[in-house]
């Protein structure tokens, strides 16, 4: 079995004062505290701005070695709506975004090592941007193509029939992994066809985002559990633990929305996947060289 890293999708959460951080812990020291306690992390500002190479050379520096530092390609290069809406025709298209992906990967060449896989979030995408899967793939394919090798990738997709063997075969030609969601219009894995193989790398990743205005109905502070998903994750684990054995590292990032307090869910997905004989990832012993 490979390496099993379990994480929360984004640190900057000030809402975990109390309960995940200590209390008057400064900002600026969190990622090297959550470092601590998980041996992965998700990067949720890149979505929404191309970092620095001096952002990136901090978290660098604030995370010890054998940490994984996993981050979202920018907005304007899977989305590129100006509103709410995504732009289908600007989406990867090679004439938009091209500058800002460059910079992109730039900056995160300087995580060096601690670098994790590097993911296209797509939302969701109605027949005004893409006519169908055939269309997405058609630029999907080629951006996917021209990537640096020598990084990790994944592509996360939104429209619930796209999860399917055209998809997974373009993903499986260029070696990039398929991310899967939970959220309440995408399907489980274990509800899919048992003749879809869903690996498509050598890793697994996977999001625990959950129902967001469930959620925020019942907290705004994010400190602690609100909804029940045990079965939920229940389910996770027993799904997770054979495909574990076929890859060569997981990554499973738990966002706050999934339950209410993302440090708590992914503890307790490593509970049951610890019961059921899995062999985690702990946080490094190894000290950084800014970590507090």
């Amino acid at each position: 079995m490979g390496i099993v890293r379990l994480g929360t999708s984004s640190w900057s959460e000030k809402g975990w004062l109390g309960s995940f951080y200590p209390n008057g812990l400064p900002a600026g020291k969190f990622l090297g505290h959550y470092a601590t306690r998980f041996p992965a992390v998700e990067a949720d500002v890149t979505y929404y701005r191309v970092p620095s190479e001096r952002m990136v050379l901090g978290w660098e520096r604030r995370t010890p070695p054998g940490f994984r530092l996993c981050a979202k390609f920018p907005r304007s290069i899977v989305h590129a709506g100006q509103g709410p809406d995504p732009d289908g025709e600007k989406v990867l298209h090679p004439q938009h975004g091209a500058s800002d992906c460059r910079a992109f990967l730039a900056a995160m060449e300087t995580l060096g090592e601690r670098a994790g896989p590097l993911i296209l979030q797509f939302p969701y995408f109605n027949k005004s941007a893409f006519a169908g899967l055939d269309r997405f793939l058609e630029r999907l394919q080629p951006f996917l193509a021209q990537l640096p090798a020598d990084k990790a990738y994944g592509v996360e997709v939104r429209n619930r029939q796209w999860i399917c063997e055209p998809l997974l075969e373009v993903l499986r030609q260029a070696r990039v992994t398929l991310v899967l969601a939970d959220l309440p219009y995408m399907p489980h894995p274990d509800s899919l066809p048992p003749d879809l193989d869903l690996l498509t790398s050598d890793r697994i990743y996977v999001r625990l985002i959950g129902d967001r205005k469930v959620t925020n109905a019942l907290t705004s502070t994010f400190d602690a559990l609100v909804v029940d998903r045990q079965q939920r994750l229940e389910r996770w684990a027993d799904w997770l633990v054979p495909m574990c054995a076929r890859v060569r590292e997981t990554f499973v990032f738990a966002n706050n929305h999934f339950a209410g307090h993302g440090p708590a869910t992914a503890d307790a997905l490593g509970k049951l996947l610890a019961a059921r004989g899995v062999d985690l990832e702990g946080p490094s012993s190894r000290p950084a060289g800014e970590l507090f």
